[in-house]
């Protein structure tokens, strides 16, 4: 039996016998009695396991250490102590692997810096616990979110010839001999026959089928050679990308608002005990906030207007704001307080957004959306795509991209071509928010970062 069917059945299994498999996590030894803390990691709250001196292997069971794994036979009963309702008598235990006096992880604290140095280890420490808890329970939202609304999973490629940004951060796959390359590469030889490398957007295969299917999403692994140490990036991590045909910008934001608000109700009726852990112990006031954005409207205003916001403001600015330019992360925590909420950034100036957005008729601007939320800065970006097979070329040409290579996609604005939008959400800086945990490395399992590529 794992312990989170005997916390929903407890009513019919009290005072009953019962057997468990699990772990120490914590081991309290008196003269005369203990306490194991245990858990089989299938409940986020432990089960407290106590034993007396009138058990047979009294001195067997004291000697348990943390971290072993063992099997438990007992009694449920009501507990007299603080913290539970109920407990388990110890009758028999069983260990089945032991741990040395060395066990990376004793009741202490630790630093999450240490943790990721025993990244194999740190799913059992609480924090982690939490975290992956709740990284399951979002992206089981996600998909409820979109399959309950008639959107179709597409798995986009994870090798592509294509960069959809167009910035040139890809890492390549390749299976010639780097060793023994010399002056220019020829592609030709290589696995593909062209240049390919690991997709930073699943967006441009996404089209396709969204016009195909009118409503699809992505949701996988992406990867950007992007040689930054923040706390916000990571060289490999997951993306959720819908695309949506005959939807304006405006439909599409009504969509993001919809599906975050979805995804955070959802982690706050699901993940209560571990919220109540991350509240306490990693940002306090964690649960209001997320109560406060499922309540909160979210505010819709133009870049123009957010950059006379800003010079109109009484700050002095590290970066001063500009029309025509990208805004800075102390401009978007202003933008945000500003509004006391979540904030639609619209219509940005087309030369720092990339070439498939919808060009407005001012010739300046493109009908793109940046989602600011309070704590976090940008969680989304989207945007309507550009459906003029023309101006899309002319677009790519200004940007020395070449048409050629991107046939297939200039086709689509020539086979049956409609209006349509979408967007993308790096789902760990959505983890970000949701757990208070501050580090992208520490929401994903197997962070991979500059100079890091460990287990």
């Amino acid at each position: 039996m794992y312990l989170r069917e005997l916390k929903e059945k407890k009513e019919e299994f009290l005072n009953q016998e019962v057997k468990l498999s699990g772990w120490i996590r914590n081991h309290r030894r008196q003269k005369d009695f203990g306490f194991i803390d245990f858990s089989d990691g299938t409940d986020f709250l432990h089960m407290q396991l106590v034993y007396d001196r009138e058990i047979a292997d009294f001195e067997k069971i004291s000697s348990l250490k943390n971290g072993v794994s063992i099997e438990v036979v007992g009694i449920l009963q009501e507990s007299s102590g603080a913290g539970q309702d109920y407990e388990v008598a110890i009758k028999k235990v069983t260990l089945l692997g032991d741990c040395p006096d060395d066990y990376p992880l004793q009741p202490k604290p630790h630093t999450k810096e240490f943790f990721r140095t025993i990244g194999y280890l740190r799913p059992r420490a609480n924090l982690f616990q939490a975290v992956f808890r709740i990284r399951s329970l979002a992206s089981m939202a996600i998909h409820e979110y979109f399959q309950s609304r008639g959107y179709i999973y597409l798995h986009a490629p994870l090798i592509t010839g294509s960069d959809c940004e167009g910035a040139g951060e890809m890492f390549q796959v390749t299976t010639l001999p780097l060793e023994k390359l010399k002056g220019e590469v020829d592609y030709k030889k290589d696995f593909f026959g062209k240049k390919a490398g690991l997709t930073v957007s699943g967006q441009l295969q996404g089209e396709t089928f969204a016009m195909a299917f009118s409503k699809i999403y992505t949701f996988g692994p992406t990867f950007r050679a992007e040689d930054s140490n923040t706390k916000t990036h990571a060289a490999e991590f997951w993306m959720i990308e819908p695309e949506v045909a005959f939807c304006d910008l405006n439909g599409i934001m009504d969509i993001q608002e919809d599906m975050l608000k979805y995804i955070v109700q959802t982690v706050l009726e699901k993940a209560k005990e571990e919220l109540k852990f991350l509240d306490r112990f990693e940002e306090k006031g964690l649960i209001e906030k997320l109560t406060n954005l499922v309540n909160s409207k979210f505010t819709r205003i133009t870049h123009e207007e957010v950059i006379n916001i800003l010079k109109n403001a009484d700050v002095k600015w590290e970066f001063e704001p500009a029309y025509g330019e990208d805004i800075a992360k102390e401009h978007e925590k202003y933008i945000t307080e500003y509004f006391k909420g979540p904030v639609f950034i619209t219509n940005w100036p087309k030369d720092i957004k990339a070439f498939y957005m919808k060009q407005n008729s001012d010739g300046k601007t493109v009908a793109a959306a940046d989602l600011e939320i309070p704590g976090v800065g940008e969680l989304m970006g989207g945007s309507q795509r550009e459906e003029d097979y023309d101006k899309l070329i002319t677009r790519m040409q200004e940007l020395s991209m070449d048409p050629k290579e991107m046939e297939w996609y200039l086709n689509l604005r020539k086979y049956g071509t409609c209006v349509h939008s979408g967007f993308g959400m790096g789902f760990e800086r959505l983890l970000i928010y949701l757990t208070g945990v501050d580090n992208i490395r520490d929401v994903i399992p197997f962070p991979r970062t500059p100079r890091n590529c460990e287990f």
